[in-house]
């Protein structure tokens, strides 16, 4: 059949909507930052009219710059930014602003439950520990400090879902959304266990119905087609969690293909066809039923490049590009012996205490060079850690890699001499948006299923081999960081 595909890619902090053709080529995307307010400390929040306003934006730009007819649109999808919790009432009405990801504010309850043995209790149910950001957690939280507010609430929504409901006014979510906290790891079904063990039963009449990802959830409404320019009755699939949309983009699909989208979060997934139950990863189900996405993260990725480059190298006045000087640095201390480490934790850890980002082995002599090296190193050592955990429960092969340090062939070779195996590197700039517009195809019936959209769609990606030289230097490299972590972790506990 004929017809674009629109893949919505909330995330954490911009909204993007893309254009595909049925071959997985980009016909044009738009984007806009919805911003985040932070009402108190370790509050991260943001206004749920603000992100429909913003999706509405989005949608009508591209079909405005690639002169899109909206009947030319033959489905969509949405993704977004996974864990956090969007209330709303049974009108679809926001009860309060949603709570993204990034909000900490339920990390001293999470220390009761590890101490008191709820978090052990929910790994053997869920196949995961939460942690701050993850919605039972957040849910459980608002039940002790704003009960008022989920006295008024009908659903507890993914953000994807809450973008869902406005063009559909249906209420559903996806089994990937399901499985953040809510669903028993083996049936791969709601078990309301998990929101009893953390106190909460009551609350299990807020989970919305399941549609499997691949599904038709609901059509585009006549007041969504007047506010986002598509067409009344457009199918809307069901969709699925960002991270398992941006391994389907890279086409990831099948038991042992490792997944690493390096942006904001450090993201490492391997897809199983069995469960293993640890509590290093978190065992969520996959957009296929029995498979599941294992899924070892913390939020210390490539962001920490950013905050270098904002804080501790503002732009030179009249430079065009704030990271020009980044590989001309990089370039001048190449031989130079990798004497400084980077703690790369500036916004959480894969440690149950409070980490904190660090240099450590600074002398005089460094130049910014070397601080930028062990910035990237230390993104590039979390990682690995990360990984190191997946490869102890799975077989680990066909190693894929997308965000934002795709960008540097420094740092691609880094991942690789790193990880001491090939890394391919995905060829598609919008991978999370590919994996929904994928999605949202396989629902209209444009493939027949997610193997035929990847074939379909993903291109052979780019292959980086390790070099024996940079393998040895980054192992001895690597456990160097591996004792300041270990070091670190007394100070960051307090003893």
């Amino acid at each position: 059949m004929g017809g674009l595909l629109l893949g919505v890619d909330a995330g954490s902090t911009v909204t993007k909507a893309v254009l595909f053709d049925q071959a997985g080529a980009e016909v044009g995307q738009a984007s806009q930052r919805v911003p985040h307010s932070y009402p108190r400390p370790h509050h991260v929040e943001r206004d749920q009219d603000e992100v429909w306003r913003v999706t509405c934006s989005v949608i009508r730009q591209v079909l405005a710059t690639t002169g899109t007819r909206a009947a030319d649109v033959a489905g969509l999808a949405v993704t977004s930014h996974g864990d956090g919790i969007y209330l709303v009432d049974g009108a679809g009405r926001p009860t309060r602003p949603g709570v993204l990801s990034l909000d900490t504010r339920a990390a001293e309850l999470l220390s009761q439950w590890r101490a008191g043995g709820q978090c052990a209790e929910a790994l053997a149910v869920s196949g995961q520990e939460p942690w701050p950001g993850s919605p039972v957690s957040v849910l459980a939280w608002l039940a002790a400090h704003e009960p008022d507010v989920l006295a008024r609430t009908a659903y507890a929504l993914a953000g994807k879902d809450v973008i869902k409901h406005r063009l559909t006014s249906i209420f559903t979510t996806d089994p990937t959304e399901a499985s953040l906290s809510f669903t028993n790891v083996r049936t791969q079904a709601y078990d309301t266990e998990t929101l009893r063990i953390f106190g909460i039963g009551q609350l299990s009449g807020l989970l919305p119905d399941v549609v499997p990802s691949g599904q038709v959830a609901g059509t585009v409404t006549r007041a969504a087609a007047a506010q986002t320019g598509l067409v009344e009755g457009t199918p809307v699939a069901s969709g699925a969690h960002d991270v398992d949309c941006g391994a389907i983009g890279m086409g990831v699909i099948s038991p042992g293909q490792l997944a690493i989208i390096a942006g904001t979060f450090s993201i490492n997934e391997v897809v199983s066809d069995s469960v293993r139950v640890d509590e290093r990863w978190h065992a969520r189900n996959f957009v296929e039923a029995g498979r599941w996405m294992n899924m070892s993260i913390s939020p210390t990725s490539a962001t920490n490049l950013e905050w270098f480059v904002r804080t501790l190298a503002p732009r030179d006045a009249g430079a065009a590009d704030a990271f020009a000087f980044v590989e001309s640095d990089l370039a001048a201390i190449e031989s130079d012996p990798g004497e400084v480490i980077y703690v790369p934790f500036l916004y959480g850890s894969p440690y149950p205490v409070d980490a904190s980002a660090t240099f450590v082995g600074l002398r005089g002599w460094h130049e910014r060079g070397h601080l930028v090296r062990a910035v990237m190193e230390g993104v590039v050592f979390n990682h690995r850690h990360h990984v190191d955990a997946l490869a102890d429960g799975f077989e680990v092969g066909d190693i894929r890699l997308t965000g934002g340090a795709v960008n540097s062939e420094r740092w691609v070779r880094m991942f690789a001499d790193t990880l001491g195996a090939p890394v391919a590197v995905s060829t598609v700039g919008e991978a999370s948006a590919l994996g929904s517009a994928m999605l949202a195809g396989i629902a209209v019936g444009a493939y027949a299923d997610l193997p035929d959209a990847v074939k379909a769609t993903v291109a052979e990606p780019a292959i980086w081999e390790p070099t024996s030289g940079g393998m040895a230097r980054y192992e001895e490299q690597y456990r160097r960081y591996q004792g300041v972590v270990d070091a670190m972790r007394n100070v960051w506990a307090g003893r």
